[in-house]
């Protein structure tokens, strides 16, 4: 069987933006948002929509999302994946784009999502209905939230993991966002702060809950070789890897312990790195508990030591591992699913173009996506030129 380690440096992305992001208010629909934002990151890229000949999406807010969207842009795309496995779909789907286009599938592939969740609901929507009765269903969880708030519980109880340590992820996330001129929440924000907000599902408060907001990201990929003629500096694909171990949050054997275990061990053996060689990390913080386990599952440090990993400032600006610089899914946004803005995020850093949060001597990142009650996690790493 051939290896997956030869489409390490094959593909790169050469394209990325986001739509308009927020509160859009009630004229835009996710669709506008999606061609929004696609539009822009092909002009980012240096193409246009006659180059595309391949369409990658998932979302909640309107049925066969690549069809839809291929249509409202006019593409007509020869290589289709609507796979779903919720916020991290688009890390899977550069996955699978890269194969598809090492396979000789496609040449050019587009990846879109977007997202009116704030103001068409001003609440939660989720990725898709559940229509198979769950064991968990007589006792009225308060999902996603009540799923992440067992995981926070039990870390906390295994491993004395403090409430406080939990904030400092929050903190670490609004002074990224302060530094991000698109993030939605730029006030002060301390551990009190955090501490001393509305309780939703013990013993995460809301501000240990990710943002609503509107918006859509999209991604350009292609192959090294034409990517080395286009204007914007490559951001070369590593390695990659995705699983799942279960869908209902009681079904997760071991609370402390996500799939992110496997997909990080993966994704690091197929780019030849290791933790220690990631200088920036962006990772899926729908929840102030999911930036703690995935930096233990992920191997940046020990099972058990992500609280103190996090604590004093540890991964907010000027601390020793940068971790989601943009303000991630707590303070810079998250329209539902949040996935594909870790590839963005991950993309500016390399390419030097993050402003005041840029991370000196970026040359490799890693975007890690999860989705539903930590059911999907899929792990990518990307480097620049110099990492080939």
């Amino acid at each position: 069987m051939r290896s997956e380690r030869v489409l390490r440096g094959t593909s790169a992305i050469v394209g990325v933006a986001e739509s308009d992001l927020g509160e859009v208010g009630p004229g835009f629909t996710a669709l506008d948002l999606t061609e929004q934002a696609a539009g822009r990151a092909l002009d980012d890229a240096g193409l246009t929509i006659s180059d595309v000949d391949a369409v990658f999406s998932h979302s909640a807010f309107y049925s066969m999302p690549t069809v839809t969207l291929a249509e409202r842009m006019g593409i007509r795309p020869r290589y289709s994946d609507s796979t779903a496995m919720g916020g991290s779909s688009f890390v899977a789907h550069l996955r699978h784009a890269v194969a598809a286009i090492d396979a000789g599938l496609c040449e050019v592939a587009l990846i879109a999502y977007g997202s009116n969740q704030r103001s068409a609901s001003g609440g939660h929507v989720s990725s898709g209905s559940n229509h198979i009765p769950s064991y968990e269903t007589p006792f009225g969880p308060r999902l996603p939230v009540s799923a992440y708030a067992l995981a926070a519980a039990r870390h906390m109880h295994e491993f004395g993991t403090t409430r406080e340590a939990l904030a400092e992820v929050a903190v670490a996330a609004r002074r990224w966002a302060q530094l991000n001129p698109s993030a939605f929440e730029r006030s002060e924000l301390t551990v009190d702060d955090v501490l001393g907000s509305r309780m939703v599902s013990t013993p995460l408060t809301v501000r240990d809950c990710c943002l609503v907001t509107d918006g859509g990201g999209a991604v350009v990929v292609t192959s090294t070789e034409r990517a080395r003629d286009l204007p914007r500096p490559p951001v070369f694909y590593l390695g990659g890897a995705e699983a799942h171990w279960h869908s209902s949050i009681s079904q997760l054997p071991d609370l402390t312990v996500t799939a992110a275990s496997e997909t990080g061990a993966r994704a690091f053996d197929l780019a030849g790195l290791r933790p220690s060689d990631v200088d920036v990390v962006e990772l899926y913080d729908a929840f102030t508990i999911n930036t703690v386990l995935f930096l233990e599952d992920l191997g940046f440090c020990l099972k058990g030591e992500g609280g103190a990993f996090v604590d004093k400032g540890g991964i907010a600006p000027g601390g020793h591992l940068p971790v989601n610089t943009n303000g991630g899914g707590l303070s810079y946004g998250h329209p539902g699913m949040y996935g594909i803005f870790t590839l963005i995020e991950s993309v500016r850093q390399l390419r030097g173009e993050a402003g005041d949060r840029q991370v000196l001597d970026a040359h490799v990142a890693l975007a890690h996506g999860n989705g539903g009650m930590f059911s999907s996690q899929v792990t990518v790493l990307l480097g620049d030129e110099s990492t080939l």
